[in-house]
Parts: C-alpha cells; structure tokens; sequence
C-alpha cells in the first residue's frame, strides 16, 4: 500500500438503493474518471466543487455510442487542497444497483487506481494535516452514534475541542520545560529558586485537569455504547410488558401464562438521550420444564452481565421468601440496580416494609401495561450514571479507551515530577517526566504515534470512509 497511490471504494452501503457514491482519491482522481466519462463539460478543466451530468463509458475508445453507456451518473469534482483528503477528489454518484456499482469500480480499477483499505480517506485526511488523530476518531463515533447526546459528542470532538484541550495540556507543559531547560543553560538571565513550589502547585492543576477529562470516560462509554439493561423478575411480573412499554411497541409476547418468555429478547432504545441495551430475560424461578430451564441459566448470566438491573415486582402477588432471596442475590452481584413495583395501576397495596434492607436502592411504582412512571424511571437511571444531567452542550465526555489510557498515562508522568519534587532530585531529572507526559498527550492526537498504531486504529474504520 502506498499513500502516493490514487484510491477507490463505495461510499454508501453495497445494496440496491435509489443512488451509489463511489469516492476516488489522489492525483490521478480527474483524469482516470475523464477517461470514462462522456458529458457536455471537459472535467479536466472543470473549477474545483463544481458538478457535472454525463454518462460512464465502458469502453473509452467508443464515443456517443448510447449502447455503450454503463450508467447516467452526476460527477462531483473537489480540487486539492479543499478536499476530505487535501488530494484531488472525484465523486460518482450513479444508480444504486449492486452490478452497475461493481461495474463502475472495475473500470476504475482497470485504469489503475487501487481499491481503498478501511479508513484510508479518513487516514489520508490525518497523514495531510487536515485533521488530527482524535477527530479523525471522532468521524466513526459520529457515524455509529444512536441516539442525540451521542451525535453531539462525536461532534464535539470532530469539532476539535479534545484537540484544543490536548493542545492546551502540552503547551503548559512545554513551557515549563523550556523554562527548566533554559535556566539549566544560562543561570545568570533565568532564575530557578523557589520556582520548584511554583511548579508543583501548576502540576497539581494539570494533574486535575487530566484527571477530570479522563474520568469522564465512563460516562462516555454509556453515552457511545449505552448500558446494558437486564429485565429481571418472577414469570408473570411484566418484564416483557416494561420491555414493551420502553420500546413503544409490542416486541415481546405478554400473556397471564407463567413462563411465556424462555430465552432472552434483546433491543436497543433511546430513552432521555441515553441509549439502554434492554434484555428481557425469561422469569426466574425452580421449573422441571427443560426448555425453561435452560432459560432461567441464560437469563442469570445476563443479569450477572449486565451494567443495570431493573428488578420488577408484582405487587398484586405475594413478595415471598425466594423473592427476598433472589432479590438479595441480585443486589449482591449487580452494582446498580432499580426495583420496580409494578401493576401500581391495578390499585394494590404493597407493603415497602418487604423492602427496608434496600433503603440505598432506588424503588420506584410503575404500570407496565399503562407506561406510567416511565418518566421517573428516566430520572433514576441519569441521576445512577451521569450525575442526573446528560449534556454535551457544554461538556465533553471521552469515550475512546486510547486515549483515557494515555491520559492516564501523562498523569503518571507527572506524579513522577511531584515525587522528584518531593525528594530534591536536579531540575534536569523532572524534564525527562515532563516531556514523557508530553510525549503520552500528543499520541492522543496523532503528533507523536508509530505507523502500526495508525495503521491498526483506522483499519477498524468503515470502507469508503
């Protein structure tokens, strides 16, 4: 592979649809697409972002020969360096049939352009300057969000703003070395003393700061990839109805038979700008039932899983020993858990008595069937994983893992240059802590990285992207 090379792939998904975009990038983009294009406008001399109608050729030598047109097509011209890529881009957007999309890029590819790796746009719009490491990142956040907090995340870094923060750590950072540094070659113009206590107190408030920015990780994660939500319960207590109820539609089958669901039911929802992976496991509970029983095993592993469990209750039963016991167990295993007293619309009256061991366990009434009280479980659930406020108007959360760990790893860095602080080691031995947690910010931002990082993290990109 060669990054001098002129690209090609599909840029929108290889199925039948109304339109295809075929995206070609690099030097040869406009000639190798006017070799196969007829139309009233010369692109080799067309102005930059400019569009053109016309028909692909198959054979190049045939001209105005109707038979030997492959598709009627729009040609897209954007002339470095104002491209995704800064290289010349070339832009094919034909009918979305399967084989006439094949069709074009055999062609392409017959004229010798190479067919694109995963992520090879985005990575040449990283190796050109355009972008660096974290947005380019960001464009697959953006692309895979589901929900609108996580649109405005990826958007808020593609937008730069992790960039500018980066930025800002390692330009203090610098700045103290090249004072250290300086003073350590001309003492007369630049003095060190007392300066160690000045050093320590803004160490203390980057140290913070990167801390701050990396602890938000986890909320990240949540907000990128949602929480995993087990529905869990006795048979017959309305987990598949609350599955239902939060779906706004009838996925699972709700009966009055015990039993009825026996496997785990997966779904995704959007639920108050967090995404939930729902999995409405089957009733827990004894059952000679072979089927069942295989069930029950797969819905406790699920449970076990699971980031969040909501525990629904029927309060039109009775809450019995064994649902004490499993509850317990729940609790016990599961850092986060939600106990819903459902059918509170049937009018029963539950005594909460039943549940005073889970005073530090959010309990809340809802009605399944009704979806009454959903909103409250809403609250519940952002005040358990963000602090009760899910916003990215103003802040930011981080949701790559490299980029946490090399925080992380900055952090550990400059705890060094405190310890050294600490134990009265030469100004000269804090330089080399400093400039390693410099050296671990700019891998976040792709200014110091090796190319088999680069190669591996773009590699995990879409094709055409």
């Amino acid at each position: 592979m060669n990054s001098n090379d002129t690209i090609a792939a599909l840029s929108t998904p290889l199925s039948t649809g109304g339109i295809g975009v075929i995206r070609i990038s690099g030097q040869d983009a406009i000639p190798v697409v006017a070799r196969i294009f007829r139309g009233k406008d010369d692109i080799l001399k067309a102005d930059t972002h400019t569009i053109h109608y016309g028909h692909i050729v198959e054979d190049p030598s045939v001209d105005k020969l109707v038979d030997n047109y492959v598709d009627e097509v729009l040609i897209s011209i954007m002339r470095a360096p104002r491209t995704y890529t800064r290289e010349d881009v070339v832009e094919i957007s034909c009918h979305g049939g399967i084989y006439i999309i094949k069709k074009i890029l055999s062609l392409i590819f017959e004229l010798g352009v190479r067919p694109a790796e995963p992520g090879e746009f985005t990575k040449r719009a990283f190796l050109n300057g355009r972008i660096d490491l974290s947005e380019a990142e960001a464009v697959m956040d953006l692309i895979s969000s589901e929900n609108e907090s996580a649109r405005k995340n990826a958007m808020s870094q593609l937008s730069g703003h992790l960039k500018n923060k980066i930025g800002d750590f390692r330009e203090r950072i610098l700045h103290e070395t090249a004072f250290i540094e300086a003073a350590l070659d001309d003492p007369e113009h630049y003095d060190l003393s007392d300066y160690e206590e000045t050093l320590q107190i803004k160490i203390n408030e980057l140290k913070s700061e990167m801390q701050h920015l990396a602890d938000t990780f986890d909320e990240g994660v949540f907000i990128k990839e949602g929480i995993k939500t087990a529905i869990a319960g006795r048979p017959n207590a309305g987990k598949s109805s609350l599955l239902n109820a939060l779906l706004q539609k009838d996925r699972a089958i709700v009966t009055d038979i015990p039993g009825t669901t026996r496997d785990t039911i997966e779904e995704n929802v959007s639920l108050g700008g967090m995404i939930l992976r729902l999995i409405d496991t089957a009733g827990l509970r004894s059952t000679a039932d072979e089927v069942e029983r295989i069930g029950v095993e797969r819905s406790l592993s699920s449970i076990d899983e699971a980031q969040l469990v909501l525990y629904v209750i029927d309060t039109s039963e009775e809450f019995t020993e064994d649902d004490r016991q499993q509850l317990r167990d729940i609790c016990r295993s599961n850092g986060k858990v939600i106990i819903l007293l459902n059918k509170s619309d049937l009018g029963h009256e539950f005594d909460q008595s039943l549940l005073s061991e889970y005073e530090d366990i959010p309990i809340l009434s809802v009605s399944a069937r009704e979806r009454q009280g959903l909103s409250d479980l809403t609250s519940t659930i952002k005040d358990m994983f963000f602090g009760g406020e899910l916003s990215t108007d103003d802040g930011f959360y981080l949701t790559g893992e490299r980029e946490r760990n090399e925080l992380l790893s900055a952090v550990r860095s400059l705890d060094l240059v405190l310890n050294s602080i600490a134990t009265g080691m030469p100004e000269d031995i804090l330089t080399v802590d400093l400039l390693d947690a410099y050296a671990a910010l700019g891998r976040i931002t792709g200014e110091e990285i090796e190319d088999d990082l680069a190669d591996r993290i773009f590699s995990e990109f879409c094709m055409g992207k």
